[in-house]
């Protein structure tokens, strides 16, 4: 009886020594990396999801989606991603184009139906494919919401809505031209934007959010907030409802009110699922959303960096250059896909590693400025290491 007591106690011992020995798991890595880069720039929340081979192994979400409150920010809740929602406005169009209703080389005039021309070069088209790549040389105005700006019953040449060198020859980010697209969305499919990019995407992969406050939950939305003057300031603006524009919306036309340049609410997880489509060229969990030639088409540059400032740019998609602390990934052909975001104080990445299978999603919904470290860059590279580095 003392023999077995004896073996038990070895038993017991031998695992507390095996568990020491093993240290922390990746997981309990992950978050502390993720607590260090929050402490760091003082955020409100984050919210974190990690891809490997196919599957989510790692979704955690730390501090608050309302510091009034103190409610703490959980993995269900959604938040404003920002720039990130470009690549949902190209998904939806290139699920036209793959059902041969209209083709990148389409002159967007003919798409929106009316002039949309540099005045400066009034004989070269503007295609979708250039606007969706950021070189159709149209140019942000302060209110990128409509397009009057680019209408010439409007606003004659429009002249000060381009930029003077030839569409499809220089690259200049602009929020304008993906509000074009998406009303061209709307315009071509005949639904409005909003509730065909919900249904065939969003809802057709089994997700939550959407561009419409007012078809979302607002208990689920986790504030937004810009640091001034020392103190934290909520951005109400984030998550305004348009319920007021409706009796006033022009078919066809007042599409940008939904913000196709940046207004997709989503949580990290799902996120990361919406992620993993495109990580898999097009298909996820056996649901097809774009051909994988389009989906290639989509990851594939169209502008290469040349000047300063610019960025390795596909179709709402870039490459990551100079991004990643490991070396491997800052070489051509080893480049990271995704998208950034940014507005009201939020900050959200999407970033995966084609060659290597593994992919990041992370939003915060308030941070502070350190020097000139980039909390996006600074976090996804905590995560990369702690989670998914060998």
């Amino acid at each position: 009886m003392n023999m077995l007591k004896i073996q038990s106690f070895v038993v017991i011992l031998l695992s507390l020594l095996l568990m020491t020995a093993c240290g922390p798991s990746r997981e309990e890595l992950t978050s502390q990396a993720i607590n260090e880069v929050m402490n760091e720039f003082q955020a409100v929340g984050i919210s974190a999801a990690v891809v490997k081979n196919g599957k989510i192994v790692y979704n955690e979400s730390f501090g608050y989606k309302d510091l009034e409150t103190k409610t703490p920010l959980t993995n269900e809740d959604v938040m404003r991603i920002a720039s990130i929602s470009k690549s949902f406005t190209a998904t939806s169009l290139l699920q036209l184009v793959d059902k041969g209703i209209l083709s990148l080389d389409d002159d967007v005039s003919d798409l929106i139906g009316f002039k949309i021309r540099n005045p400066h070069h009034p004989d070269i088209p503007i295609t979708l494919k250039m606007v969706l790549s950021h070189t159709a040389s149209i140019r942000d105005k302060e209110d990128y919401f409509t397009l009057d700006h680019l209408n010439p019953a409007i606003y004659g040449d429009c002249v000060e809505s381009y930029f003077e060198y030839k569409p499809g020859e220089g690259y200049n980010y602009s929020n304008m031209g993906l509000n074009l697209a998406g009303t061209i969305l709307e315009k071509v499919s005949g639904v409005r934007f909003d509730d065909y990019v919900r249904e065939n995407v969003i809802h057709k992969l089994g997700l939550y959010g959407g561009h419409n406050i007012d078809s979302l939950d607002a208990n689920k939305f986790a504030l937004l907030y810009n640091f001034r003057d020392g103190a934290y300031v909520e951005s109400k603006g984030a998550y305004k409802s348009r319920s007021e524009d409706m009796p006033n919306y022009v078919f066809g036309y007042s599409s940008p009110i939904f913000s196709p340049t940046g207004g997709v609410k989503i949580s990290a997880h799902d996120l990361a699922i919406y992620m993993m489509m495109h990580m898999n060229y097009g298909e996820y969990n056996g649901i097809r959303i774009i051909s994988e030639e389009s989906s290639k088409i989509m990851q594939t540059p169209v502008w290469m960096i040349q000047n300063k400032g610019e960025e390795q740019y596909a179709l709402c998609l870039k490459e990551f250059v100079d991004f990643m602390d490991d070396e491997k990934y800052n070489q051509p052909g080893h480049y990271p896909i995704g998208h950034t975001g940014g507005a009201y104080g939020l900050n959200s990445i999407m970033i995966w590693s084609p060659a290597d299978g593994w992919g990041i999603v992370a939003m915060t919904n308030g941070y502070t400025s350190v020097g000139d470290k980039s909390l996006l860059s600074t976090l996804t590279n905590a995560i990369y290491s702690a989670c998914i580095k060998e």
